[in-house]
Order: C-alpha cells, then structure tokens, then sequence
C-alpha cells in the first residue's frame, strides 16, 4: 500500500467497541472483498471491504475476520484467517502478510491460514448460540453483484440451521460514522492531498483544455502523494455539463467564459475527502455567475452553522432549503407566488437546487451513519449547495468536509482550500 502504516491501537479500539455490543455466546464474522475480473485476465484494481478495514487494518483479499468475545479459549477472541504467503505469490504479485506482519498491522495474536477455516470456525460455532452477519444496509445501496460476504451467509446457514443470527450492520453504522482521532488525521491527509492538486488545477486551466486533461493534471498530484487517486469517479463538468448531477464523461473542451464544476476528492489509506469547486475558465467570474456564486456560498457558510450536536439530518435539509429559497428570490430566479404555490413534497427551490446538503463521509464516500437520530460529535459531515441554471449555461456547487465540535461550529478540513472569490482569481491569474 501506498499510504504510511495506521497505528493497530486504532483498530484494537474499533474491535473492542464493537464487541462491546455484541449479544452474549455471539461471535460476528466479515469477509473482505473480491477482486472482481473485468474479461479475459484482466481485474479491477483490489478495494478492500471497507468494514473488517475498520475492525482489522487488513487491506487485501481473501480474508475473513472472526470475532468472539465470549470464547471459552481466550485465543479465539479475535482470529484472522489470511491466505498463506509464499514464493510464487512473493514473485508474480507481491508478498501477503505473514502472521507477524498481520499482528502488526491489527494487533490480532491468533492468525490461521485460510486453508484451516472451516476446521477452525466448526470448533468456535460449537461454542457460541448467535452469528452476526455482516451485510451492506446503507440507505444509498443498491448492487447485484454477489460479495464474499453474500455466499459466506448462504454457506453458513445451510452448514449451521440452529443458530440465532443478528445484524453487524447497525453496529457498525453507529460506530463508523464516529470518528476516532486517528481516522480524523487520515481524512486530513486526504483532504490536504485533495488541496495540492485543486491548487496545481488553478494553474493549468485556460480556455482551450479538456476536461480529461484537468482529470489527469488531478490524478498526477494524488498519486504522487501517496494516494491511489480519486476517492469517486471525478465529475469535471465545463459549461451546461454542470447542470447534469453525476457527469462523468469528463470528454468536452473548456471555452472562455464557461465556468467548470469540480467534484473532485482524493482518498488516502482508504478514507475519503469529496471536494466541490466551480472556477472560470477564463481565469475571472462574469457579474452574473459572481452573484450566483456568492449566493452558493452564503448558503453553504450558514448551513455549515447549523451542523452541532443534536442537530436531526432531515430538519437540517428544511432549514437549509429556507436559507435557498430566499437566495433564489433574491437572484430573481424564484418569486413569491413561486413559493407560496409550491408543493411540499417537492418546495419550489427544488427546480435549481435538487439534491441533498450533506451527508457522512468516512471509509466510504457516503459513509455510515443513520440518518434518523441526532449528530454527534467527531462526525464528518459534507456541505455542499449547489444552484443550477441550464438556461444560463452554468451550475455552481461549493463543498467541503467537516468536523462536528462538542461546541460551537464545526471544523473544516478544507479551510485551507481556496473558495473565495478573489483568492481563485487571483491565483489563476498569478
């Protein structure tokens, strides 16, 4: 891996919470990943399984983490069954861990091979009455691909019908979307990696360049820093292309006087950042896309206020789509009777502002969370408001990552990233 090794104490502390919850004789098992094949020999880079990351540090496949807490042999507390290195693997595609190098990474004493798992897990399933399942319960999933995770359910219970099963997932829900100290220092590293490379883009944009070729200027500055790229697929969206939510395609010329929306985060050991930026391709904002832009980042300032502890996610959007509302009167895009006509399940702010502010970020993304109870403290929440006018050839959103502070406003892990005004300009005209 790229990245500098994260101390085991982390994921030490990750288990002990998580066992912590568990139900008495339960033991709780994760898979990590696939490596998914593309055609032919070819296969999609490896992303490990972002929850026995959480729980183990172990970035690589074919591995599966068992936990027991109530173990009649304190050895069989915590196991990890890893596939045995050797030297053809060493050869053809790198070393894997050794058990001591798997202890130091997750401070796990009893590692197996894989080869001895099912010898293994029959003794402690004699043991325990529960198994926890480890399944993919966020709000946003939606895949057909069948995980190790997925046949390893299926297995189990065939192999073992008259055990209790429970869920890790609302576990982990909980537990991921607090962040400890540790995992708050590495989405700042990603974060100060995503500053690097907006700041190299500031540079390179002019009227004339392509969309992929500020994708590659991207790309160069995280890899060179340790990250392994984009923590999403890059949206770099020139002109009317803004105004389509998840473009892309990245595949169009930038023309003067066409802004370019830049949603554009780096990853690094696994943590996202999701950065949102819109910048003149000439290197100045007209008058109209500076009233526009200002408006954004009024909403963007004053929502970020409100993100505290106890604060509900879906009020949160209510009050948010007030703040909205007035900036679109006032910009003369919405009027009166707009609002007072409007239906409520869909407010008339809507029309050029129709996604979500804010959402958990972490090991993923759109990381974990639930979104029905209040905000805590070291959750790491976006703000990103947006106002899209395709009538006008533009779309703006503003974004950036915080830290909810026991009190007062949040921490931003991209203050250093510039946002205002005359700081872009004057950077791209430096």
């Amino acid at each position: 891996m790229k990245y500098d090794r994260i101390d085991s104490k982390l994921f030490i502390k990750n288990r002990k919470n998580f066992m912590e919850k568990m139900k008495p004789k339960s033991l709780a098992v994760f898979n990590s990943n696939d490596i998914y094949p593309i055609g032919a020999d070819s296969t999609m880079p490896f992303q490990q399984n972002r929850d026995i990351f959480y729980l183990s540090g172990v970035d690589q496949d074919e591995s599966i983490l068992v936990l027991f807490p109530d173990a009649p042999e304190e050895k069989h507390r915590e196991i990890l069954f890893l596939t045995e290195t050797n030297e053809h693997i060493a050869v053809w595609e790198g070393a894997k861990l050794t058990k001591e190098d798997a202890f130091d990474v997750s401070g796990i004493k009893t590692v197996y091979w894989m080869k001895d798992f099912e010898k293994i897990f029959f003794e402690v399933m004699t043991q325990c009455e529960t198994v926890y399942f480890n399944t993919n319960e966020h709000y946003r999933a939606n895949h057909k691909t069948e995980t190790r995770d997925d046949r390893f359910i299926k297995w189990c219970k065939e192999k073992y019908p008259a055990h209790q099963v429970a869920k890790a997932n609302p576990i982990l829900q909980r537990l991921r979307s607090v962040k400890d100290p540790i995992e708050l220092d590495l989405m700042q590293k990603a974060c100060d990696i995503t500053e690097k490379a907006f700041r190299r883009t500031l540079k390179f944009v002019k009227p004339g360049v392509w969309e992929y070729e500020i994708e590659a200027e991207y790309y160069h500055e995280m890899i060179r820093n340790r990250s392994k790229g984009f923590a999403y697929t890059p949206i770099i969206a020139s002109g009317n292309n803004a105004n389509v939510l998840h473009y892309i395609e990245n595949r169009h010329q930038c023309k003067d006087g066409d802004l370019i929306l830049l949603d554009t985060g780096a990853e690094y050991a696994n943590y996202s950042s999701d950065l949102s930026r819109t910048i003149p391709v000439s290197g100045r904002y007209s008058d109209r896309q500076k009233q526009v832009y200002n408006a954004v980042n009024k909403v963007k300032k004053e929502a970020t206020k409100m993100l505290v502890p106890g604060t509900m996610w879906k009020e949160y959007h209510v009050e948010v789509g007030k703040m909205m509302t007035s900036e679109l009167l006032d910009l003369g895009l919405l009027d009166k009777a707009d609002v007072q006509n409007e239906d409520p399940d869909w407010p008339a702010y809507k029309k050029y502002f129709m996604h979500g502010t804010s959402h958990h970020i972490g090991l993923d993304t759109h990381d974990y969370g639930i979104l029905t109870e209040p905000m805590q403290a070291n959750q790491v929440f976006t703000v990103e408001p947006g106002i899209y006018l395709p009538d006008e050839g533009f779309g703006i959103r503003l974004e950036d990552d915080v830290v909810i502070q026991e009190k007062g406003e949040p921490f931003n892990l991209m203050r250093n990233i510039p946002i205002e005004i005359e700081e872009i300009e004057d950077i791209m005209n430096s």
